[in-house]
């Protein structure tokens, strides 16, 4: 009973909350109307378009400058707080095949997307006038890389190094090692994990101001 009355006081507090933000507040409907404002200004006034593009860069670089922290930061708390490894085994099992299974998915709408709609079909280019030796150096370093380099290309030549690289494997990588040995420490491990936590607040901060 107490569980019950436990649970519809959540409910009742995130209903509240819900309720108590603006529709112009909430992010998704924000990306949405700002997706039909670049539309917009770039079809009616493509000069003024152009002219913002340095906005749209800053933009982008600034969320990812906020990436690597991120990412790090949650990786190191959901390991770490969860303290049974054997269950986040599971959960990392979980959640690589839904990964796979999205990824998959993504796959064939792309393709059935590029098959149906045909994106790029009124440019005006021949084919016979694209330079083969442009991405000659892509083809070449996908054959020269198999599964064992690409494994092995994982781990970073330094711990930092994964905050700079921009290679979120790598990050992933050290994310889940300081999260398991985290999750081996006992009380030190426990004030690691507060650590943690309120350098992630800090940052979904600075998130929330760049937003």
């Amino acid at each position: 009973m107490g569980g019950g009355i436990m649970a519809s006081s959540t409910e009742a507090t995130a209903a509240a909350a819900s309720r108590s933000t603006p529709w112009y507040r909430v992010l998704y409907v924000q990306v949405l109307v700002a997706i039909v404002l670049g539309v917009l200004v770039g079809h009616l006034f493509p000069a003024t378009g152009t002219a913002l593009k340095p906005l749209g860069d800053a933009f982008i670089a600034l969320v990812k400058m906020m990436i690597a922290p991120v990412i790090f930061c949650t990786v190191v708390h959901g390991i770490a707080a969860v303290g049974d490894l054997k269950k986040v085994g599971r959960v990392g099992l979980k959640a690589l095949l839904y990964f796979e299974a999205v990824s998959t998915v993504a796959l064939v709408i792309g393709l059935v997307v590029g098959k149906v709609v045909q994106p790029g079909a009124g440019f005006d280019i021949a084919p016979e006038a694209v330079d083969p030796a442009a991405v000659a150096g892509y083809v070449q370093h996908a054959e020269a890389h198999g599964i064992v380099d690409m494994l092995v290309g994982i781990i970073p030549s330094n711990f930092f190094g994964a905050f700079t690289g921009g290679d979120l494997l790598q990050l992933l990588l050290v994310a889940v090692l300081v999260g398991i040995a985290t999750a081996h420490l006992g009380e030190t491990g426990q004030r690691i994990v507060s650590a943690v936590d309120v350098a992630g607040a800090l940052f979904f901060r600075i998130i929330a101001m760049i937003v």
